[in-house]
């Protein structure tokens, strides 16, 4: 094939591997493969083709992980410089499409601000000042994270392909670019996730920023930024993976949509609050709210947003609670059958008017998904029998492995157990900032069902 002589490496795959490939995937396993070339070097752009040897398009390599290689390109024998003017084009196209969904929000707002003269929790207008800006193979940018919180913007680089200065160049140039409409001082940073790092055996990431126009004498790693008129802190240098859940956004507001509508809005839960999205939330139309989690550490610095929203602490109570989940809920559902036991318990047992439960992806691997359910079962249950009468209900998963199909399944046989009646209100995902591509179904990880228990 004249394709073929031009290529430096190749890389053979079986057919099941190739037909996955044509049906729109965009990983190649490294069980998928057939024939691999000995000199392939950590992050090399390979050709991929199928056992006859037919090209189907260019995918950065590693040499570690599970995920042997990712497409990114379906032109065959891409070089390094076409990869990287690529790379410019989509960081584009994916700035143009967040653009797009802040004009949308925008005229959300203003549509609800003329029909609603005095805008409720679910109508006010917001300033959109974090996002996600690039979400990997989903913006056709395998590889690659990046988040904004108002003046910091944060990069991975998750696999030995992109984790190279001259991707760090075009994304400090382009991301600069785009994202600077108002002359305001950006800074970006790279912050490498400690797992990926380990499991792609990549090299560390530079201590200094990849770029900063910011006057001050050290380059800022803090800020605050604002999710639905409420207010955050960020910090660069702690927290998990970028840092804040952007994916949850519209979902914090659609839950305290939900409780209020409910006209259930005394006390609620918020178990696994990290650094309290929800529980704040919830504080804008709920009297008692209490945020749960075994971090010191999220609860302080949850603590530290309630402060920065003054008005929540003049009109709720929240509070938190250091805790296991699992354990608390299993005291707490069992002081309801048993008032003595509810002496030694850090808040008063149930019926709670709403709860959510928000939890870690239990399964990191298809191999731990068994566990999950049996995990997610545990909390709903427990949840359920908590709730009172006419209660609110938000359970989330963002373990991929676990599909939407089985976290329902899993839901109603949790109702079962508890005897309860749970109505499903509404199925939702993750921000459309974090969209889904609908042939690669790992980009479906967020699973939020808002539901009613009679």
């Amino acid at each position: 094939s004249p394709i073929l002589k031009q290529m430096n490496s190749t890389l053979r795959i079986t057919r099941r591997a190739a037909d996955r490939l044509r049906a729109g995937h965009l990983w190649v396993y490294r069980s998928d493969i057939e024939q691999a070339e000995d000199t392939l070097a950590p992050g090399a752009l390979v050709t991929v083709v199928d056992s006859r040897k037919i090209p189907l398009g260019t995918a950065l390599y590693s040499t570690t992980s599970q995920i042997a290689a990712r497409i990114v390109s379906r032109s065959p024998a891409l070089t390094r410089e076409q990869y990287l003017a690529d790379l410019k084009i989509r960081i584009r196209d994916a700035h143009v499409y967040r653009r797009h969904l802040v004009k949308a929000e925008l005229l959300h707002d203003f549509f609800w601000m003329v029909i609603s003269p005095t805008p409720g929790p679910a109508e006010a207008s917001k300033r959109i000042d974090a996002q996600r800006l690039i979400f990997a193979e989903a913006d056709n940018l395998p590889g690659i994270i990046v988040d904004r919180y108002n003046d910091l913007i944060i990069v991975q680089l998750l696999i030995q392909g992109t984790a190279q200065d001259d991707v760090r160049k075009v994304l400090a140039e382009t991301l600069h670019e785009y994202n600077y409409p108002r002359y305001e001082p950006i800074t970006i940073w790279e912050r490498p996730d400690p797992r990926i790092r380990e499991l792609e055996n990549l090299p560390a990431a530079p201590t200094t920023p990849l770029f900063t126009d910011s006057t001050s004498p050290e380059p800022p790693t803090t800020t605050t930024f604002t999710l639905n008129n409420l207010r955050f802190h960020y910090d660069a240098s702690a927290g998990q993976k970028t840092g804040a859940f952007l994916d949850q956004r519209l979902n914090y507001e659609a839950a305290a949509r939900h409780v209020l509508a409910s006209s259930h809005t005394e006390r609620a839960l918020d178990v696994c609050t990290y650094q309290g999205g929800f529980a704040l939330h919830l504080a804008r139309v709920c009297s008692h709210v209490t945020g749960i989690d075994q971090s010191r550490s999220a609860l302080e610095a949850a603590d530290r947003n309630l402060a920065l929203n003054p008005a929540l602490s003049a009109r709720c109570e929240v509070d938190w609670v250091e805790a296991d989940a699992f354990a608390l809920l299993r005291a707490l559902d069992d002081a309801a059958r048993n008032p003595a036991a509810a002496e030694t318990l850090p808040l008063a047992p149930g019926p709670f008017d709403a709860i959510v439960l928000d939890p870690p992806a239990f399964a990191k691997s298809k191999r731990a998904t068994e566990g999950a359910l049996r995990g997610y079962k545990e909390l709903n249950l427990r949840a359920i029998r908590l709730l009172a009468p006419g209660g609110t209900l938000i359970t989330c998963s963002c373990s991929h492995h676990v599909s939407l199909a089985e976290f329902t399944e899993v839901l109603a046989a949790a109702a079962a157990d508890a005897h309860r009646r749970v109505q499903l209100l509404e199925v939702r995902a993750a921000a459309p900032d974090h969209p889904e591509i609908l042939t690669l179904p790992e980009t479906r990880y967020l699973k939020c069902l808002i539901c009613r228990v009679d």
